[in-house]
């Protein structure tokens, strides 16, 4: 996923392994579920949050946006920071981050205070779940370590699915300062345990070079097109509080390559978004992630605002819309290694537009239960096939030495791809304090003419061939 890759390719294969790795790799992943949860588990609780704290629409989209923005902008600079100090020691600070802003959260008083929080776990995140990956990777060997990245991998689906029940329960509940107090005994409980389990860094601290600049550009430059985005809905897509921050974007992404070039140690070796299936990977997983956690967002804002919907009742709603994504996954990780990624990708992005094509005419007056469910549902069962053939076109189709730098701007992708989904749909869907269905029913447009055009151009985006096995190249170029 990050900078991981050398310490992962240079660890001795007659290493002895670590005793209290199985226990280790249990906590790490609490501490991993913990971060996916967190970007659902807000979702349902958005309408309550804004009641309480008078958040106008574009606090209530960076409330979600300023996690996800600062866990993928700063990804990249925390593995580098991970192999320069030690995954161990990174992973600590960064636990003991997201559980202190958690508890800034829950206490938050207005929207200052919030969003400041929402910052600072993305911080937490972004130093914690790279360093969680690189001890993952070196504790195991051989056919250990691929259970071990299997058990990792399915923390995904999971976390998604657990978030949106637990953030209804605890919205209805106890209230949704909840949402994030119910991270602080966990992170407690982990601060307490990881370091009894923990292997050692072999790492001390070093003088290497981090691509801080480089870190900032690209969180900066992508900050401005989320704002960019966001003001479009309140001021209109002409106006020069939209087009300032957008074409102040294309300029600090534009800095951010130079700066890059020009570094000894880059954060991103830029070369390898000249690869094809690095790119197209990039795309695939930026498109899926954007128009899945849209999905949550429009259908958790809709099912309250619209149709009256409780909290709890909303998260139960959008618990099967959750497994199909994890049905679609594993369905999807058969049909690559078969049809190959093209297939598997073209046909997921067409059944996701197809799922989304009747909620472009969705009336107040109908059911969500036989409308908005089957349609996010189908949907979402076809994003998930799109998620396992981004992964596997960006690492399966290239060297395997390849795949450290590959993941981590894949990874970075995926985390963006967020931010950028809410920000375009919420500019549709709540340009006024009630939001009202025909808002949805632009915003849903919008995904359905996204998912139709990414299948319509995917055959030509994603490289020929299936992946080998081992991860080799093949049918690359």
């Amino acid at each position: 996923m990050k900078a991981h890759l050398e310490e992962q390719a240079h660890t001795p294969a007659h290493s002895a392994p670590h005793p209290r790795r199985w226990t280790a790799l249990a906590l790490i992943c609490a501490a991993q579920f913990m971060l996916i949860l967190d970007v659902t588990v807000v979702n349902v609780a958005l309408p309550a949050l804004s009641a309480d704290l008078d958040l106008g629409r574009t606090a209530l989209t960076w409330v979600v946006t300023a996690y996800t923005l600062c866990f993928g902008g700063l990804m990249l600079l925390g593995g580098r920071l991970a192999d320069a100090l030690g995954a161990r020691r990174v992973l600590l600070t960064g636990l003991a981050l997201f559980t202190a802003a958690s508890l800034a959260c829950g206490l938050a008083q207005n929207a200052p205070v919030l969003l400041a929080g929402r910052i600072t776990q993305g911080i937490g995140a972004a130093l914690l779940s790279p360093a969680a990956l690189a001890l993952v990777t070196t504790a195991f060997h051989g056919a250990e370590r691929a259970k071990a990245l299997g058990a990792w991998a399915a923390i995904g689906g999971t976390g998604s699915a657990v978030g949106v029940l637990l953030g209804g329960a605890l919205t209805e509940g106890p209230g949704w300062p909840w949402v994030f107090y119910v991270n602080v005994p966990v992170g407690l409980a982990l601060l307490a345990a990881l370091p009894k389990v923990l292997p050692a860094d072999t790492t001390g601290r070093t003088t290497a070079r981090l691509d801080v600049p480089g870190a900032l550009l690209v969180t900066t430059a992508t900050g401005a097109l989320v704002y960019g985005l966001v003001q479009a809905g309140d001021s209109g897509w002409t106006s020069a509080a939209t087009l300032l921050p957008l074409l102040g974007a294309l300029a600090l992404y534009g800095l951010f390559a130079a700066v890059e070039r020009a570094s000894s140690a880059p954060l991103m070796d830029l070369r390898m978004l000249k690869r094809r299936p690095v790119v197209a990977g990039s795309l695939l997983m930026l498109i899926a992630t954007a128009l899945l956690i849209s999905f949550f967002f429009l259908g958790s804002m809709q099912l309250q605002h619209v149709y009256g919907l409780g909290a709890f009742r909303t998260g139960l709603l959008f618990l099967p819309i959750a497994l199909t994504t994890a049905i679609g996954a594993h369905l999807g990780s058969r049909l690559v290694t078969t049809a190959g990624p093209r297939t598997c990708a073209t046909g997921g992005l067409a059944l996701a537009a197809l799922g989304c094509l009747p909620l472009t005419f969705l009336t107040p007056a109908a059911n969500p239960w036989a409308t908005l469910l089957p349609a996010l549902a189908t949907a979402s069962l076809g994003l998930g096939a799109v998620f396992v053939a981004a992964t596997t076109t960006s690492l399966g189709l290239i060297a395997p030495h390849e795949a450290g730098l590959a993941s981590g701007i894949v990874n970075t992708f995926h985390e963006v791809g967020g931010s950028i989904g809410i920000a375009a749909v919420s500019t549709l869907a709540l340009t006024t304090t009630q939001p009202t269905n025909t808002g949805f029913t632009a915003a849903f447009t919008l995904c359905t003419v996204t998912a139709a055009a990414a299948a319509l151009t995917a055959p030509f985006l994603i490289p020929q061939g299936t992946p080998r096995p081992t991860g080799g190249p093949h049918g690359m170029h």
